[in-house]
């Protein structure tokens, strides 16, 4: 039986900040994650991905961001269960709860965080009739190493931030960047549109809208796309088609747990803490829905403050915290001593 004082469940930005949080207030801290390794889907789906809107960074890789969030924590030492997913919760008579994985590893806590980001998920493909002919051979819906489309043409599918941002970024990459969208207007970042229109302009990125691809060609590989516009037919030789249409998120055994579900999302007050309609159970980031609710790492970290601040009355009810800032009390270890943030060593849970 692992104990700790918070149980947080997913080890994507938002858990691993939630760490940093409740270090501060000295609780101690267990993440369960079904990867292999911490970072969510910035380890897993996009770990070369630019990402602009975290506060201090005017560009930060993905990747990046997880190992420096992995530091920061480092000197709160979180345990981990890698490789696992949680399948079951069993609420106790003092109000306390196992949750327990998939293969078998029980967990013991006061204080349960869901930060489980969008859950399990599948890329929502494009219907094609022969797409999944060349899956893995030129076609590709999540961009792990850029350095795969160094020097090749690339065709990207998709009016959301995830086309757009990579688009921009292979542009200086790729020999060839062409961006297809089925309407004129992107649902992404102005500035990101404005981006894409520039370099446009400057023939760094080909923008075929409004357009869908409709037909793949190759012999065992990807070699040409079909493109149609207004009627016209268009024929697009590259070496790789990604389709970046979003994920189609599911939130497996936890939807079984007894919380208030909506629209594929745990429902929480955010009026206070996050707390979910079970008492003791929290969501956090991207897992949860509320009026106003905005998916963005920030927002999640934000969450994640204010869940340890009730998880600290929670597991304390009778001791008064009282805040001090960082730049005052400094980042103290569970030993007591002020350090600097080492790299962190993850160990799975065997």
């Amino acid at each position: 039986m692992i104990k700790t004082d918070i149980l947080i469940i997913g080890a994507g930005p938002t858990g691993l900040f939630a760490v940093f949080e409740a270090g501060l207030l000295k609780l101690k801290c267990h993440l369960i994650d079904a990867l292999p390794q911490p970072g969510g889907q910035c380890s897993e789906i996009y770990p070369k991905k630019p990402i602009y809107d975290i506060p201090g960074f005017p560009e930060v890789l993905a990747g990046d961001l997880v190992d420096n969030l992995m530091a920061q924590i480092a000197p709160f030492e979180p345990g981990f269960t890698l490789g696992e997913r949680a399948d079951t919760i069993e609420k106790l008579d003092d109000g306390s709860f196992i949750v327990t994985t998939n293969k078998g590893t029980k967990h013991h806590a006061p204080v349960v965080a869901i930060a489980g980001g969008l859950g399990s998920f599948e890329p929502r493909k494009p219907l094609i009739d022969n797409l999944v002919n060349y899956e893995d051979k030129g076609v590709e819906y999540i961009i792990r190493d850029p350095e795969l489309y160094r020097d090749k043409r690339v065709v990207i599918a998709g009016g959301g931030d995830s086309a757009l941002d990579w688009s921009i970024f292979l542009s200086d990459v790729a020999a060839e960047v062409t961006l297809v969208h089925r309407r004129n207007e992107f649902r992404g970042a102005l500035d990101s549109v404005e981006k894409v229109q520039e370099l446009k302009k400057l023939g760094k990125i080909n923008l075929l809208t409004p357009a869908e691809i409709t037909e793949l060609k190759g012999n065992g590989k990807l070699e040409e796309l079909v493109a149609e516009r207004e009627g016209e037919e268009i024929r697009l030789e590259t070496d790789h088609f990604i389709p970046l249409f979003g994920l189609a998120p599911k939130l497996g055994p936890i939807a079984n747990w007894g919380l208030e579900i909506e629209k594929n999302a745990i429902k929480v007050d955010n009026t206070l803490d996050y707390q979910t309609n079970v008492p003791g159970v929290y969501a956090i980031g991207d897992v949860n829905t509320y009026p106003g609710k905005l998916k963005l790492i920030l927002c999640g970290f934000h969450e994640a403050t204010l869940m340890c601040q009730s998880a600290y009355q929670r597991i304390y009810p009778d001791k008064k915290y009282v805040m001090k800032y960082t730049t005052v009390s400094g980042v103290d270890g569970f030993d007591g001593t002020r350090k600097e943030a080492p790299k962190a060593v993850v160990k799975t849970i065997e």
